[in-house]
């Protein structure tokens, strides 16, 4: 499964670490990003799953000072 684009059902449920009747649902919900060409099985870009997987990314506590720290000194700047 490492080198393959593109997974079943079945592979991204392993890949995921979800059951497939909530992957289902991710998918009927339009959720998460999938192909259904036929009309008939499901499929997964394993890019795709990817970047679904850290699109609601919230930075750590270091991140967050660091971002802090910039907006700071950039508004002592300003004034």
């Amino acid at each position: 499964m490492e080198s393959k684009k593109v997974l079943t059902i079945d592979e991204a449920c392993a890949y995921l670490g979800y059951k497939k009747s909530y992957l289902y649902k991710l998918t009927m919900s339009g959720i998460i990003p999938f192909s259904k060409p036929n009309g008939k099985k499901l499929f997964f870009e394993k890019i795709k799953l990817e970047a679904w997987m850290l699109s609601n990314a919230n930075p750590g506590s270091n991140e967050r000072g660091k971002v802090a720290a910039t907006y700071v000194t950039s508004e002592k700047k300003r004034r």
